[in-house]
């Protein structure tokens, strides 16, 4: 009897990803089998294939990664279900989880993260309510585009951007370019987009910045003449230190600076005297919180726009060249599309 097999890519180290062919996985209680169609590589996944980790989690095991997904249920009452898949397993029974944050659960369990496996692979098994339908209007890249989406709602929503204030959005790879269209949605009277790269500011300008800038462009003398104060909201979209001066200096005094991008080697560092005689409020964002139905609405309304940002797609076996593609940064966001739609 042909015992049947599943595609799957394992990273092994630092910048080693290799195909494998592995029975298909088995669903426990309360899951189902979910056919991958779409997965987008995210910055954090980019951290764990050059640097074998991110944070306090490193490497210690062959690991699938990829969070960004989207797919098709096969088998039980809701097979050939097209779905989104929330990547973040809460426990749901710790304090935390009780108040309502989900997104800081200290026992939270994450695709691609750690011991989990995430979505490079032709199947995979997944708790059933954490499987969002995509209404048709989506396609499977928007469902997977729908991750990245949450977590610029939630950084948003840290951002308590007011209505007519002016703001800042300094990174514009595809969460930050998210950023710039909510920020633009929530009645933002100005944005402002920074980023070394001259491809993602036009995008900036597409998704409705008002201004874009290289960074030499976003001295003090810019956010001074800002209104007289700068921004209301600062958002840091980018993950290193550059970008948090920037930010820090673009925002008003008693303003608010969220910070969203995650650094390298686990260290931010930024001018103390500026934050502090300022009076600034720092946020810091971890990944989403309960978003899904929220960006489902907004890219089903045409509020959002989410499918212009994929600029490349591989199929599972090129996945190999996917991961340089993306750390090139060359474009915005790369998919891998593991079974094809």
């Amino acid at each position: 009897m042909r015992t049947l097999k599943a595609s799957v890519a394992r990273l092994h180290g630092v910048g080693d990803i290799r195909l494998h062919e592995e029975p298909p996985p088995v669903p426990g209680p309360g899951e189902s089998v979910v056919r991958v169609t779409a997965v987008g590589l995210c910055g954090s996944d980019l951290h764990w294939y050059g640097e074998g980790g991110i944070g306090d989690a490193v490497l210690d095991k062959p690991l699938v990664v990829g969070h960004e997904m989207a797919g098709v249920i096969e088998g039980g009452p809701r097979h050939g279900q097209r779905v989104a898949v929330d990547p973040a397993i809460p426990c749901g029974g710790c304090a935390v989880c009780e108040t309502g944050y989900g997104n800081l659960c200290p026992n939270v369990r994450f695709a691609g993260h750690g011991k989990l496996d995430g979505g490079l692979r032709e199947r995979m098994t997944w708790p059933s309510e954490l499987l969002h339908p995509l209404p048709d209007a989506l396609s499977d890249a928007d469902g997977a585009m729908l991750e990245p989406l949450g977590v610029a709602v939630h950084t948003v929503d840290l951002g308590h951007v007011r209505l007519g204030a002016p703001v800042a959005v300094i990174g514009c790879g595809p969460i930050g370019l998210l950023v710039v269209q909510l920020a633009r949605l929530t009645g933002a009277s100005m944005v402002v987009a920074v980023d070394p790269l001259p491809h993602r500011r036009a995008a900036a300008l597409r998704g409705g910045a008002d201004h874009a800038l290289a960074p030499e462009e976003a001295g003090p003398g810019f956010w001074a003449d800002l209104e007289g104060m700068g921004a209301q909201t600062a958002f840091e979209v980018a993950g290193n230190d550059d970008a948090v001066r920037i930010a820090l200096t673009a925002a008003r005094p008693g303003g608010r600076v969220v910070l969203a991008g995650i650094p390298d080697e686990d260290r931010t560092a930024f001018p103390a005297a500026l934050a502090r005689r300022k009076g600034l409020t720092l946020a810091l964002v971890r990944r989403m919180n309960l978003t899904y139905p929220r960006a489902i609405r907004l890219v089903e309304s045409g509020k959002v726009d989410v499918s212009s940002l994929v600029t490349e797609r591989f199929p599972l076996s090129r996945v190999a060249e996917a991961f340089p593609a993306a750390v090139s940064r060359r474009g915005l966001k790369v998919l891998v599309e593991p079974s094809g739609a």
